[in-house]
């Protein structure tokens, strides 16, 4: 007997009421044929939100393409915090490498993997000093790094003097993100002024992060970084209707929009194609893996829209100083 069919018949129960659940609170689907390894990755966003999950599906579409022959995928979107803990058992009890996007969603895989001990796990975006579990790894984006090249550009292509930036729900990564985002632009242009960040509780509500930004517009900041997915729709309305700018990302959009300063690019995809090929190839490891500037994985890049010569040196600085050990992002 496959081991994943007595993990399904001893976790039944378990599985058919998340099942059950997320049939009525999300949406998931899965590709199967043949023996295959199993992986099943967990988006509780939008895999269109433009952000974080949407950047991680690429890397989902990409296995799909090169490995289809080696891996049986499963995914599943957009699912209540208060599901969460169901939907990881879920996919626990059918699969063999269970990726979980978002350190929203860090307490229950802390409190799933230790049930499923011969299921590998992997969190990514979750707390950077995250102890890893017998079975669970934790892969870091370095939205930090990402975030200080945002701060550097937004400094040196703000037409007022000051900076702010607008994060989603107040995590430990968002928060380290949003004091390197002021690091970055006081790094670039030392008499910047720094707003204190503002966190809207939401990802991707266009409305609330509209008005923080128009808040912080009003406030005296010319350029804004963010983390919001979805809400960024928001951000652009409010950098339109205030003559001002804001940084996008992470997937890298539209530099014809005249309100985009650039766009920071961090591939979660990477992430998730590393954690499957790593189990392919008998490489993986419960380990801390970064992705960034920084490390040997890359993962982060920045596209200027911006022609003005300050703004491109100041992102050239930057990068430099980041790449080279000569600053640390927060």
């Amino acid at each position: 007997m496959h081991k994943s069919t007595r993990r399904a018949i001893a976790f039944g129960s378990a599985a058919l009421a998340a099942a059950a659940l997320l049939s009525a609170c999300g949406s998931a689907d899965t590709a199967a044929s043949g023996d295959k390894l199993k992986v099943g990755v967990f988006f509780p966003g939008s895999l269109s939100d433009t952000g974080f999950m949407q950047s991680g599906y690429l890397g989902y579409q990409r296995l799909a393409e090169t490995l289809g022959d080696k891996v049986e995928l499963s995914k599943v979107e957009q699912v209540a915090a208060a599901d969460y803990q169901q939907a990881l058992v879920r996919f626990a009890s059918t699969n063999d490498l269970v990726i979980s996007l978002g350190g929203q969603t860090d307490a229950d895989v802390r409190k799933v993997a230790p049930q499923f001990p011969d299921v590998k796990f992997v969190e990514i975006g979750g707390p950077a000093d995250a102890v890893p579990m017998a079975n669970l790894a934790y892969y870091d984006p370095q939205q930090p790094e990402a975030e200080f090249l945002s701060g550097a550009v937004a400094a040196a292509g703000s037409k007022s003097g000051a900076v702010a930036f607008v994060g989603g729900v107040e995590l430990p990564a968002i928060v380290n993100a949003a004091n390197a985002f002021g690091n970055g632009a006081r790094f670039a242009k030392p008499d910047v002024r720094v707003l204190t960040p503002q966190y809207v509780g939401d990802f991707n509500d266009p409305a609330k992060a509209k008005q923080a930004a128009l808040a912080n517009y009003g406030a005296g900041a010319g350029a804004l970084g963010q983390i919001v997915n979805l809400g960024k729709a928001g951000l652009e309305q409010a950098a339109a209707q205030s003559g001002a700018a804001v940084v996008g990302g992470p997937i890298p959009g539209d530099c014809g929009n005249p309100v985009y300063l650039g766009y920071v690019h961090t591939d979660i995809g990477a992430e998730v194609e590393y954690a499957v090929k790593s189990v392919l190839d008998d490489t993986w490891k419960a380990e801390n893996v970064q992705f960034g500037l920084t490390s040997d994985n890359d993962g982060t890049d920045f596209v200027l829209c911006s022609t003005d010569t300050a703004v491109v040196e100041a992102l050239d600085k930057a990068r430099t100083a980041l790449a080279t050990g000569a600053v640390k992002p927060y």
